[in-house]
């Protein structure tokens, strides 16, 4: 076997300087025009970004969140840009109340065309340290709201003619282990398993239900979990193979994709979209 070279590269060529703010990124293809979307976990990150792709398209965007000062600093930015949306300040854990958002959201547009279950709770413990209560505190929104808005979901687009399509953002943590995740991870693997059970039961019902799986992303919450330490970001990017991490629009890219007619055949996926690290076979550098 020939000995494997390792070229200098640059990670951050110009055609990947991605703006965060704006959805410019999107091509206006009005790929969901008069249709409605709800998103959760929508104030910031890949749910805004989201949202803000969905709105760029044509779709009413129905945002919901814990926070509403975010909430409403999200919708007023898509409102700007000419996008119609609403929201509601809702906790997630709570699924009677998410449960009425998406009726309450059919009931009023007459249509529900596509859900995607962003929102997460993370609780980062080792397992000796964590407590049962931290541990399910994991499930409670990666799981329970998923299940729940997935449930109502496809009651109501199982009786439209155009039927629907559900997405799940997962995480790499759910394919492959680390230390301090245990319980997201479980959470998160859960929440894979469910998705191409729902997968099954919506195919003949025109539901279709797909996972997005991110690697790396640079959002607040992770510039934030590595306090602004740059060889902690280096050594992450390091181990990824387009060395970087992904944006949030790259992520939404694929969201909006699974969630369009494009992806009309397209059901019980896992799309990994994390710059090849879920591929790769990890070799030491050692050995080469």
């Amino acid at each position: 076997m020939p000995p494997v070279v390792l070229r200098s590269f640059d990670p951050t060529p110009a055609h990947f300087q991605i703006k965060l703010d704006r959805p410019d990124n999107f091509i206006m293809r009005n790929r969901f025009d008069k249709r409605v979307v709800i998103v959760t976990g929508s104030s910031l990150g890949i749910g805004f970004a989201a949202a803000q792709g969905f709105a760029a398209e044509g779709a009413h965007v129905v945002l919901c969140a814990r926070n509403e000062e975010q909430l409403k600093r999200a919708a007023d930015s898509i409102a700007d840009d000419g996008g119609k949306v609403s929201y509601q300040a809702l906790d997630l854990a709570d699924t009677d109340a998410f449960e009425k958002l998406i009726q309450d959201t059919a009931t009023e547009h007459g249509r529900l065309d596509a859900l995607v279950n962003n929102a997460a709770v993370t609780r980062h413990r080792m397992i000796d340290s964590m407590s049962l209560e931290a541990w399910r505190k994991n499930f409670c929104v990666t799981v329970d709201a998923t299940f729940i808005g997935t449930k109502t979901a496809m009651a109501i687009m199982g009786k439209q003619e155009q039927g629907g399509a559900i997405v799940n953002v997962s995480s790499s943590c759910g394919s492959r282990a680390t230390v301090g995740v245990s319980g997201y991870s479980a959470a998160k693997a859960a929440a894979d398993s469910f998705s191409n059970c729902a997968a099954m039961e919506g195919a003949t019902m025109g539901v279709r239900v797909n996972s997005v799986v991110p690697g790396s992303v640079a959002t607040a919450a992770s510039e934030a979990a590595v306090a602004g330490n740059q060889k902690v970001q280096d050594a992450i990017h390091s181990t990824i193979p387009m060395q970087r991490s992904g944006t949030p629009e790259e992520i939404a890219a694929a969201i909006l994709f699974l969630a369009s007619d494009e992806a009309s055949f397209i059901t019980g996926v896992e799309l990994p979209v994390d710059g090849g690290k879920l591929a790769q076979l990890y070799v030491p550098t050692t050995l080469i």
